[in-house]
Formats: structure tokens, sequence, C-alpha cells
């Protein structure tokens, strides 16, 4: 293990975090997407659950919410 200064584990965490919320969100758009093409884009809003894993840390974290899709046109 390499010795990190508090900084760089700050950085290090946000470029993780932002690549996680970029990629999540992309997929989600493109799942809406592909639902409303083939027709069934839900109406109202869906469930979302997203975990988090740390193996090194022994975390297994969980976020759900909802998530408010598009109306159909």
């Amino acid at each position: 293990m390499t010795d990190t200064t508090p900084d760089a584990f700050n950085m290090s965490l946000r470029k993780f975090l932002k690549t996680v919320g970029v990629t999540s969100q992309r997929e989600i758009e493109e799942a809406v997407r592909a639902a409303r093409e083939n027709g069934t884009l839900p109406a109202g809003p869906v469930t979302a659950k997203v975990t988090l894993t740390v193996e090194g840390l022994g975390l297994d974290h969980t976020v759900s919410g909802t998530i408010d899709v598009p109306t159909a046109d």
C-alpha cells in the first residue's frame, strides 16, 4: 500500500465519484430513451438503487430513491 496525502485521497475519491455519477446518468438516460422507443416508458417515477462496495474497507452501502422520468411525447 502506498502512502497517500489527505489531498491526494480527496482528489482520488472525487474523481471516482464523478465517474460514478457521469456514467450512471448516461446509463439511466439511455435506458429511458430505449424504453420510450419500445413503448415501455413507465408513467410516473421509477425506483432506483445503487450499492457501493469497497472491498478493502468492508463497506457495503445502498442508496435508494426515485427518479421522475420524462413523459412520453
